[in-house]
């Protein structure tokens, strides 16, 4: 077996050899967009920690009776945001918050453009699928080499992992959802001589709305799965006590963070979900 090992493929050794070209040739790029997305989480987090803490249940309290017309969800998360502030993890929360809002922006805008043109073309879709199941199958933590060398240390490359991982979810549920429009709803819309841009926003988007809001759902709940690993390089939020609990084998302040990880979701969940009726 010697001569097959002595001819490895240089699958790293390429891989090295790209990123090196890709940072001093995008160095300008990459601090552009770096500078983007700090003024992005920061504008955010401002948003969260500047009003007093109850103030910013109320109106997160708000929003939720506006989606869900329900007294229980919007009581649920109260008691949720307020254990929270029982528990001292305000601060960690809003910045785990901020982090999956600044994900959720960026995959939603990058997202449902793509997977409605997607939807319209599916050999670019047939072609697309596997770099998509790549970037959901390809294990977190290697997404964090790049990041790094992209972007330092802080909450950026921890969005940029963050935004890698999760962006396959929009695109693949908002392409389900167009293509799946029934064909006797798009013939009746052509038969009245509605433009391709019509049955677009009046037809397909409609349509595709739970399915839209589903991937919106499963975008916040993967960034979220994602704030211990974003810790790793830099990122604030409920991932750092975690990775401190881990580290000082901390069994109480593990489930304690842990639990609140839970707890936000939770709460994200029932707030977002949307059902056809």
């Amino acid at each position: 077996m010697n001569w097959l090992t002595d001819t490895k493929i240089p699958v790293g050794k390429t891989a090295k050899r790209f990123f090196d070209w890709l940072q001093e040739a995008g160095a300008p790029f990459f601090d552009w967009l770096s500078w983007v997305l700090e003024a992005l989480i920061n504008a955010i987090l401002w948003v969260f920690q500047t009003p007093h803490p109850l103030i910013v249940i109320a109106v997160i309290t708000a929003i939720t009776w506006g989606l869900q017309r329900n007294w229980k969800t919007c009581l649920m998360v109260v008691l949720g945001f307020l254990f929270i502030l029982n528990q001292g993890y305000w601060d960690e929360t809003t910045e785990s918050l901020t982090l999956v809002l600044s994900a959720c922006l960026v995959c939603m805008g990058l997202g449902v453009p793509a997977g409605i043109a997607l939807a319209h073309r599916p050999r670019l879709f047939r072609a697309v699928r596997p770099v998509l199941d790549l970037m959901q199958t390809l294990p977190t933590f290697v997404y964090l080499i790049p990041a790094i060398v992209f972007f330092g240390i802080g909450m950026v490359p921890g969005l940029i992992a963050t935004v890698i991982f999760v962006l396959p979810a929009p695109i693949r549920l908002t392409q389900l959802g167009i293509s799946a429009t029934p064909a006797p709803l798009l013939e009746a819309a052509e038969a009245f001589g509605a433009t391709p841009r019509q049955v677009l926003w009046k037809v397909e988007l409609p349509y595709a709305v739970p399915q839209i809001m589903a991937g919106l759902n499963q975008t916040i709940m993967l960034s979220l799965s994602m704030v211990v690993i974003a810790a790793l390089v830099g990122a604030n939020g409920l991932g750092v006590p975690v990775v401190r609990a881990l580290n000082s084998v901390n069994t109480a302040l593990g489930f304690e963070s842990g639990f609140i990880i839970v707890v936000v979701a939770i709460m994200l969940d029932r707030m977002l979900r949307v059902e056809r009726k």
